[in-house]
């Protein structure tokens, strides 16, 4: 029995691990503490650890210089202050507090608006251009203290001296809050009610000045409390904790701030005001948001199952997803020039380069790796960089890492940086072969019920992918037995105007590969002489991944101004079940569309790209004739009874003519007329392909019919009279005829020509699928964009060819959605679809993806598409 093939790994994330992992450096020991947050400045390194204390580590000597103690609750965030030399601490104490980073006093503590509680305190940002601290909390809501009103309040002080204040003067106590139900409750058992001491069973110190019962003398108090004001809330600011966040600065609409969440957001807030005003959400849906880190225009979210979702913020889209392991929750990242360092529950730590390629890898910690920051080795700026891990196992590990452009100059050894440090710089041709690679190892027949699981894999599998390069995703039901369909939306940009919405039909399931006349393993990509070998790379998984990089692409450049809906079936090479209801049923999930464009079929020849127009339409009709009796013996009841199998013989034979005419009554009465621009198109492709016009005419746009086969019950010998024989034929149809009446006229036909037998035998007749023709046309704009796409990219003017074939799915979508069709073939006549050693030119994958990225341009481009209408 063979074994079901593995499904590939759903990350498009290649393994580029060319080095050793950075090295470590030091290693620093919390006695019996989680270390939650780290930060760092010239001389120091500061991690807070859950037994409520901040460590200071002297960055040149890795000693312990001082710890700095006032928290009741575990120390869940730190942000350095820079330009003030503040260390700023929060905590499951509900507490901020700001401390000097060179006297390493205590300045400042924080309350947060206590109305109802705000819970632990999980994330900090420093703003410098607004003097502000901006504080996620439990309770969702968004706070913020601003040091200038500060400024105001203290009379003949200035805010630089208070970063050498000695913590002698009186403070000022902020007044009591009132104790919070959940925040401030005791276990249940107790039967206690809620007070502000009660931190769920542990007693907390009011204001840091220690617990009720001390005289506060073992902790220096700051200079003073400071309590953030009611205008200084944003409640509810998510519908969720709000884990982590980020100052953006040195933008063009000024400060902005994002914010993670526990309700899978991240929200963009304008902070020019004063007063955060929200401009954006982004919906991860991968769990709750646990980090966040930006670079320029860009967002990484780490999510709570193992994902980082790309966010760009001048387009406001969704542009890249990394899957660094799934279900393994992302709990810190940070970034060095374009690399990106993700650390994981498990305690691994992965490097990611601008093309989202893993570049390394390494176990950092024995257990949960919770924080990291980068730093200046000893505070030098020719000091080099360090990865600094904190961890569940006590330890805090400083990795020695450098920017991506001295690391690739160290191993190509030529000083020449091979990965440019913004985002999109990657080679989306390398991560569409690397795709469709790992997508033709899944076997995805639909015509086989042993492969029904491999093609719910496909699914699953194409799904993830679309995802990865920035499709906003689903899987749609198509009926129980059938195969589920994927819908992926590529969103264009945000804008004020409305965009057009395009939507593209591929198919994921493919035909049996029989071993036989393969020279490689039909599901292993295999390339040879600049063709890649597999079921399934031509028709469609090929012209799917290629459509899916092309859009990805134009996101990275944020230069993709329409949305590009995919709709991607597993039942097409089974007769599209269940197809039309799953459409009809989603269609308010799909969206209105603009467009449909399809890639599933090939060129005229293998040297000049074409287009396809046309498709004939198909009926597949199966026949049965039987008799009362058995399978009977011919030397017994030969002659004497009449057979079934003469009575299918005679009547196949009434349905075509000696001239190869269809018998059919008014079967060709609305085929329509050839026109004389059809007759000089034939005349150019009989040219190109050296083929007859008429046996091209005869192929496309005429209509045929086809006896396919002829099945008999009993023993196949030549002694028996088969009691039932079986027949499939099928009808391919043109414009103008009409399918339904096409149906008819043949059902028709076939019993009144059996009846004129007078056998006593029983025909039966069943239409098994109906596709209706296709024509598209040729003089509206839609047409043109993708004609001129095709010429400025292979640099001639492309053949415009019609197909003999059905796709049912193409005149339905443009019946149901009220639009035209496109169709782009991207493979050659010689890539064997259907075949044994079915192939695909690397050069066509490449072109055929730049040209959809030309055709998405010009019908975003306003003025270039109007210049196309007739």
């Amino acid at each position: 029995m063979e074994s079901t093939p593995p499904i590939p790994h759903p990350s498009l994330s290649r393994n580029l691990q060319s080095e050793a992992s950075p090295q470590l450096v030091h290693s620093l020991h919390e006695t019996r503490s989680s270390v939650l947050s780290l930060a760092a400045d010239n001389t120091h390194i500061f991690s807070g650890n859950q037994n409520h204390d901040i460590s200071v580590w002297d960055k040149r000597t890795y000693v312990l210089k001082a710890t700095l103690r006032g928290h009741t609750g575990s120390v869940l965030g730190l942000e350095y202050a820079k330009d003030k030399k503040w260390l700023f601490s929060s905590s499951g104490d509900s507490t901020v507090r700001v401390w000097s980073t060179e006297t390493l006093q205590l300045l400042y503590v924080i309350d947060p608006y206590l109305e109802n509680c705000a819970g632990d305190l999980f994330s900090l940002a420093w703003s410098s251009a607004l003097q502000t601290i901006f504080v996620g909390c439990q309770n969702t809501s968004l706070q913020w203290y601003n040091f200038r009103e500060l400024s105001k309040a203290i009379s003949g002080d200035s805010l630089s001296s208070l970063s050498s204040f000695s913590g002698t003067s009186t403070p000022t106590y902020s007044s009591s809050r009132k104790a919070h139900k959940f925040f401030d409750s005791y276990p249940q058992y107790e039967r206690r009610p809620a007070d502000i001491y009660a931190n769920n069973g542990t007693p907390i110190r009011a204001h840091g000045r220690g617990s009720p019962e001390s005289d506060g003398s073992d902790i220096p108090p700051p200079r003073e409390f400071l309590g953030i004001p009611a205008s200084n809330v944003v409640d509810s600011a998510h519908y969720g904790y709000i884990y982590c966040m980020t100052v953006l600065t040195e933008r063009e609409h000024g400060v902005q701030l994002a914010t993670g969440s526990g309700d899978e957001t991240v929200k963009l807030w304008s902070c020019e005001t004063g007063l955060p005003e929200l401009v954006h959400e982004f919906s991860c849906n991968h769990g709750a948001v646990l980090a966040l880190v930006a670079k320029g225009d860009t967002v990484y979210a780490g999510c709570q199952d193992g994902y980082v979702k790309v966010l760009d913020l001048e387009t406001r889209t969704l542009v890249r997803t990394i899957i660094v392991q799934e279900g393994i929750d992302i709990l810190a990242m940070s970034m060095l020039d374009s690399d990106l360092y993700t650390c994981s529950a498990n305690g691994w730590v992965k490097r990611w380069s601008a093309s989202f390629d893993r570049t390394a890898s390494w176990q950092a910690h024995q257990g949960i790796a919770l924080s990291s920051i980068i730093a200046r080795r000893n505070g030098s700026n020719e000091s080099g960089f360090c990865l600094i891990t904190g961890g569940n196992d006590d330890h805090i590990n400083v990795w020695d890492v450098v920017p991506p452009k001295i690391r690739l100059a160290r191993v190509d050894g030529d000083g020449e940086e091979s990965s440019q440090s913004c985002i999109g710089s990657g080679s989306f041709n390398d991560t569409m072969l690397y795709a469709l690679g790992k997508f033709v190892t899944i076997p995805s027949i639909s015509s086989d019920p042993s492969h029904r699981e491999d093609c719910r894999q496909a699914a699953i599998w194409l799904r993830k992918c679309l995802g990865q390069l920035g499709a906003h995703t689903f899987l749609l039901p198509t009926g129980e037995g059938n195969n589920p369909i994927v819908l992926g939306t590529f969103k264009g940009s945000m804008s004020h105007k409305p965009k057009r919405r395009i939507l593209f039909y591929g198919h994921y399931d493919v035909i049996p590969a029989p071993p036989d006349g393969w020279n490689s393993d039909p599901f292993i990509a295999s390339g040879r002489n600049g063709y890649l070998y597999g079921r399934g790379v031509t028709d469609d998984k090929g012209p799917i991944i290629a459509m899916a990089c092309a859009a990805a692409d134009l996101l990275s450049r944020r230069a993709l101004e329409v949305d590009l809906v995919f709709l991607v079936e597993g039942e097409e090479e089974s007769g599209s079940t269940g197809f039309g209801d799953a459409v009809r049923k989603h269609k308010n999930l799909i969206g209105d569309i603009d467009a449909i464009i399809v890639s599933n079929s090939t060129w005229i020849g293998d040297d000049r790209p074409c287009i396809t127009y046309g498709l004939r339409g198909v009926v597949h009709c199966g026949l049965e004739i039987s008799s009362d009796r058995p399978d009977l013996h011919s030397g017994l009841e030969g002659g004497a009874v009449v057979e079934p199998m003469v009575d299918m013989v005679k009547l196949l034979a009434t349905l075509i003519d000696n001239n190869r005419v269809v018998q059919i009554p008014a079967f060709y009465d609305q085929v329509r007329e050839q026109t004389e621009e059809e007759k000089e198109l034939y005349k150019l492709l009989s040219d190109v392909t050296q083929r007859p016009a008429s046996l091209l005419s005869s192929r496309w746009r005429e209509p045929s019919l086809t006896v396919h086969n002829i099945g008999i019950s009993g023993p196949r010998n030549a002694t028996v009279i088969p009691g039932t024989v079986k027949a499939q034929i099928s009808l391919r149809i043109v414009p103008d005829q009409d399918l339904d009446t096409i149906v008819k006229s043949l059902r028709e036909y076939l019993h009144k020509s059996f009846e004129q037998f007078r056998s006593p035998n029983h025909l039966t007749v069943t239409v098994d699928h109906t596709a209706d023709w296709w024509l598209g046309r040729l003089d509206d704009h839609w047409f043109k964009s993708l004609e001129s796409a095709v010429r400025e990219e292979w640099g001639v003017e492309p053949l415009r060819i019609r197909e003999g074939g059905s796709i049912p799915s193409v005149p339905y979508l443009e019946k149901e959605f009220g639009c035209h069709a496109l169709h782009l073939p991207m493979g050659q006549s010689s890539d064997q679809a259907h075949l044994p050693d079915e192939r695909i030119s690397i050069i066509n994958l490449h072109k055929g993806k730049a040209v959809i990225e030309r055709f998405l341009l010009k019908v975003a481009d306003k003025n270039a598409f109007e210049t196309f209408a007739p």
